[in-house]
């Protein structure tokens, strides 16, 4: 039987913890103020057009009630707007504000830099071998 540290679910979550903390230290060593899942969101958001609630939880794959806890936060600093779907009384599209453009342009440099030294000393190679073998076990948990 396999001890918890060799166990590759068990790895990826840890690569994952790992790899938030780094980058809200960075961020708050940087005096970005702002929470790594805020940051996430408002990368989703300005990827998108159109996008509800509802499918921004599904792209970040995060929970719909703390989602809505956060857009609290990114629109009380003005960062995103909640405009009414058409025809559509519950439901609202998240809109990126151009504050919250001007933020996530000055501030994709530093997100560059983190994402670079994430995969350091991989050759382009190995990246698209890792990021395959991570689709695949995605798949796997379908």
């Amino acid at each position: 039987m396999k001890r918890i540290e060799e166990v590759i679910l068990f790895q990826i979550e840890q690569t994952s913890k790992a790899s938030k903390q780094y980058s809200q230290r960075e961020f708050d060593r940087l005096g970005i103020s702002i929470t790594v899942e805020q940051w996430i969101l408002l990368k989703i958001i300005s990827e998108s057009t159109d996008l509800t609630q509802k499918e921004l939880a599904l792209k970040s794959s995060r929970d719909p009630a703390s989602i809505t806890r956060t857009l609290d936060l990114l629109q009380k600093k003005e960062y995103i707007t909640r405009e009414k779907v058409p025809n559509n009384r519950r439901s609202y599209f998240i809109c990126l504000t151009k504050k919250g453009a001007k933020f996530i342009n000055e501030h994709m440099g530093v997100v560059s830099a983190q994402r670079e030294k994430s995969v350091e000393g991989f050759t382009q190679e190995q990246l698209i071998i890792l990021s395959n073998m991570l689709t695949r076990i995605r798949q796997n948990m379908e």
